[in-house]
């Protein structure tokens, strides 16, 4: 069993984004790891493990327009049950 559960994925678009400010508040503020924000002021794609993807979502999108949003199930992944 995974400790984080959900790999979630999703491009952040908006205006002077900061991938250092992003990832200092991801850290600090959801449980997860395998953390990548990585873009620059106007593009931001994020990647990260949570039980809780949808706390994810809703802070990215105080950020600005969320799109290409992934959500896996790596539990169901590792046994073979990806559909």
């Amino acid at each position: 069993m995974l400790e984080f559960k959900y790999d979630t994925q999703l491009l952040i678009e908006g205006k002077n984004l900061s991938e250092d400010d992003i990832d200092e508040y991801i850290k600090t503020h959801f449980e997860g790891d395998s953390l990548l924000a990585v873009g620059d002021e106007n593009l931001i794609k994020i990647h990260f493990h949570t039980n809780k993807p949808w706390e994810i979502l809703e802070y990215c999108s105080t950020l600005g327009e969320i799109f290409d949003i992934v959500v896996e199930d790596m539990d169901r992944q590792s046994k073979g049950l990806q559909g």
